[in-house]
């Protein structure tokens, strides 16, 4: 069995997205006047290499304790498109169909774009191409994905939405304005907007950002982000692939370990109530 670990480095620069709280680390005691060391981490959740629950952007479902580890860890392929990459590049599901690694029905998918090159601490550190500039999906790869049962999927980027089909085109209207040139449409005609039915209340839902974080989470189908360490190892292949969060009851998202797993079969099962999400105190299932 060989592991390959594309987690990134976490440490006290390690951003956020935009937005959002930035991590720290600090001494709560030491070692020198209290016998032993103790510190304290402040950090939102979506810092570094993480993975998100679906109650990141739904109503009341898939919090980090709800997911049972044989959804959390199974058999995927990581696929390379960075060759079809550059800034702000819409990722086809053509691409991935034309990749040299077969993809399943209930895979995990790992998706490469080459922009973990441009992360924090890397040699063409660049952060505000990696959070602002870097491509992403459009609806098209939604239904692909939903049609072939993808158990969750993950990328080399600071959102699996395409940067400027988040609000990342309104907090930076000036590279918003640089992508409008480039595609020559504005971005509400380039992503055009989506509908859909809240799936508790019925409500009709119209929006224009955000789907792979809406509809997607609704249907199930979430993701990790900021995908990276030593992913350049595991292109077009296919193997184990495990996303490693805390087990905390409530906690929309989680920094966690995305491991690959090789030589050890494609066959995972859960065993026991833990790893199956089943919490034996009041007999609801995650």
């Amino acid at each position: 069995m060989k592991i390959t670990d594309l987690t990134h480095l976490m440490n006290v620069h390690t951003p956020g997205w935009v937005g959002y709280a930035e991590n720290k680390m600090y001494y709560a005691q030491n070692l020198q006047t209290k016998r032993i060391v103790a510190q304290r981490v402040d950090m939102a959740l979506h810092c570094g290499t993480h993975i998100d629950g679906a109650m990141h952007g739904t109503d009341g479902m898939g919090d980090m304790a709800s997911y049972p580890m044989d959804f959390l860890v199974g058999a995927g392929a990581v696929v390379d498109i960075s060759q079809y990459m550059d800034d702000w590049a819409l990722i086809t599901p053509e691409m991935l169909e034309n990749a040299p690694v077969e993809i399943k029905e209930g895979d995990i998918l790992i998706l490469h774009t080459g922009w973990h090159r441009y992360w924090e601490g890397q040699p063409q550190q660049d952060l505000v191409r990696y959070f602002c500039m870097h491509p992403g999906p459009g609806m098209a790869m939604l239904d692909w994905m939903l049609k072939k049962k993808i158990k969750w999927f993950g990328m080399d980027t600071g959102s699996c939405d395409h940067s400027m089909n988040t609000s990342i085109r309104y907090m930076r209207p000036d590279l918003a304005a640089q992508f409008e040139a480039k595609v020559g449409m504005s971005c509400s005609e380039y992503f055009g907007t989506f509908e859909y039915k809240h799936n508790k209340s019925g409500r009709i839902v119209r929006d224009d950002v955000f789907p792979f974080h809406s509809i997607a989470f609704q249907e199930g189908l979430i993701h990790a982000e900021n995908i990276g360490g030593d992913i350049e190892m595991m292109l077009n292949k296919r193997c184990i692939i495990g996303a490693f969060p805390w087990r905390y009851e409530g906690l929309e998202a989680s920094p966690c370990r995305i491991l690959c797993i090789e030589d050890a079969g494609e066959q995972v099962e859960a065993v026991g109530n833990v790893a199956k999400a089943i919490f034996g105190r009041s007999g609801r299932q995650g």
